[in-house]
């Protein structure tokens, strides 16, 4: 029986090599290291300001046991990476972020770290904010000589933030955090049609409650669907990049 069951309506996370629990002798030779990479930012009003992180944490820890069902891999979950580059967000209260520079530094001093003892490093980054950050410090890591890449937390119906999908998947995941009886639209219009507006003045530019979407019609069911869809997008992903060993049973094609 497990001494710490999971509250009612909390769905369990998926299992998967913790490597914040594990001591220095249970890691293997060379593993493979998954790194959550989130944010601490707002999400309008109805949701928890660390969605992006748990999420991120979410389909690695689901990309591990696809890829490592029974455990008996060389795969591992690190803790996530907190605190980014969310400067987009910062007029809103709760943003907590340490910008594009500093997060480059710390993916490259991360992995640095890392790659003494691991393998591959993989990073499952789940803001759009910190997509410089991570290229730049991707190459550089690679022209070092590190096995090290990453993977989205996207799948094609994602909307822009703190949307249907963004609220589902937190429905999902910790219901206790999304405060329905918040949950407005946002500024509905396309992203691609807002990006000017957007990197000239922020969210709070184009939207003043922070949504860029409308959360109507969430769902848990839905944010279950949507978890497996990225994970397995993820896993597609590192098998077109030779880094799987084979495709989990039941993955799509």
């Amino acid at each position: 029986m497990d001494p710490h069951p999971a509250p009612a309506g909390v769905a369990t996370p998926p299992a998967g090599r913790d490597l914040a629990d594990a001591t220095w002798p249970d890691l293997p030779a060379t593993p493979t290291v998954l790194v959550p990479l989130g944010s601490l930012e707002q999400h309008g009003p109805h949701l928890p300001l660390d969605t992006d992180t748990a999420i991120a944490d979410a389909v690695a820890r689901r990309v591990a046991e696809l890829l490592d069902p029974d455990g008996s891999g060389d795969l591992w979950v690190a803790p996530p990476v907190v605190y980014a580059a969310s400067g987009e967000h910062q007029m809103f209260a709760g943003t907590a972020s340490i910008g594009t520079d500093a997060l480059h530094a710390l993916l490259v001093e991360l992995t640095r770290s890392l790659r003494t003892w691991a393998g591959r490093v993989v990073f499952v980054n789940a803001h759009g904010g910190n997509l410089q950050a991570l290229g730049a410090a991707l190459r550089q890591l690679r022209a070092e000589g590190h096995d090290v890449t990453w993977a989205p937390c996207a799948t094609e119906e994602v909307d822009a933030h703190a949307g249907c999908t963004e609220t589902s998947l937190m429905l999902h995941l910790r219901p206790a955090s999304v405060r329905l009886d918040r949950a407005v639209a946002g500024n509905t219009t396309p992203v691609h049609e807002l990006l000017p507006a957007l990197r000239s003045g922020g969210v709070g530019a184009v939207s003043a409650n922070g949504v860029l979407g409308d959360p109507a019609g969430a769902s848990a069911a839905e944010g279950e669907r949507v978890l497996e869809a990225m994970a397995r997008d993820v896993v597609q992903r590192l098998a077109r990049e030779g880094t799987a060993a084979a495709q989990p049973a039941g993955a799509p094609a």
